[in-house]
């Protein structure tokens, strides 16, 4: 990807995060107001994780502004780790959510509490209909970024939170079931919590520098031995500098023993090309030999 195609990307991601925090920001204030007022945990719950998305929408906006910084003397690599430190600090914030909505919801199930169920039904279609559009929005923007992936299921938990409040609020409506609003709040928070372990899990892989989701690191190996006018290949290894720059170094031991500096440098250019085009890795390091590796190779 080149720096103009990532820059439109970026702008692009901007103005998404950009339009689902301040939508998320209104509905916010409307769902505390409404919770309060119709004395629903569920709304409340959702309110709360709300809060996370607008939070977790403005790290990753901040996320996403410093990654587009340059690198610098002490930051090769520039501030491209961010958007994983940004991912998991969401997914932090959601199990802590998730662990306070059983606590309140627990405690009354054995005491319940009048809900207006449908208050609480129209509040939350309308939570439905923001939460929809907002995922939707950046969904679309998203692509491999652990970023925006991250925002995304904030918003993708709080559209089936909406749901379940919906639900809530219709069986308060016809059965009288007021019992109906702790334990949907309660489903609500296994949900969060499934999101939030699964970010965490992916962010976690990025900072171990495991091989990126969709990159098969056997079948690069094996296309980099096969590749015209290579012998060998050793020490390959495939990470990702963030969630959507993946990253590649390998020793290769070229066919011909004379080469000249010229030549070696075409031959890998030609591999790095190939390594573009076939696996999206545009950012590689190879260290190009002209005898065989005698030691053990790494592990891919």
């Amino acid at each position: 990807m080149t720096d103009d195609v990532l820059a439109r990307v970026r702008a692009r991601r901007r103005w998404a995060l950009w339009v689902a925090l301040v939508a998320n920001a209104v509905l916010l204030a409307a769902e505390v107001g409404f919770g309060l007022g119709f004395h629903s945990l569920t709304l409340i719950a959702d309110a709360v994780h709300l809060l996370t998305d607008v939070f977790g929408l403005g790290i990753a906006l901040v996320a996403l502004g410093l990654t587009a910084r340059p690198p610098t003397a002490r930051l090769s690599y520039g501030l491209h780790r961010v958007e994983t430190l940004a991912a998991q600090t969401n997914a932090y914030l959601l199990l802590g959510v998730s662990i306070w909505i059983v606590v309140a919801a627990a405690s009354r199930l054995v005491k319940p509490v009048n809900v207006s169920g449908e208050g609480l039904l129209v509040v939350a279609s309308a939570g439905l209909a923001v939460n929809l559009g907002s995922a939707l929005l950046l969904g679309r923007q998203a692509g491999r970024n652990l970023n925006m992936r991250g925002a995304w299921l904030h918003l993708a938990a709080d559209a089936a939170g909406s749901v379940g409040a919906m639900v809530a609020g219709a069986c308060i409506l016809v059965f009288g079931t007021r019992r109906a609003d702790p334990a949907i709040a309660i489903g609500i928070a296994l949900l969060v919590s499934w999101t939030a372990w699964r970010l965490l899990r992916d962010s976690f892989h990025v900072l171990l520098e495991g091989t990126p989701a969709g990159v098969d690191a056997v079948g690069i190996e094996e296309a980099l031995r096969t590749f015209g006018g290579v012998r060998g290949v050793h020490h390959v290894h495939v990470w990702s500098i963030a969630s959507d720059v993946p990253a590649l170094s390998a020793h290769v031991v070229l066919a011909r023993e004379d080469a000249s500096i010229h030549e070696t440098q075409e031959d890998s250019d030609r591999i790095k090309t190939m390594l573009a085009d076939r696996f999206g890795i545009t950012h590689s390091t190879l260290e190009v030999e002209c005898h065989e590796h005698s030691g053990s190779e790494h592990a891919l």
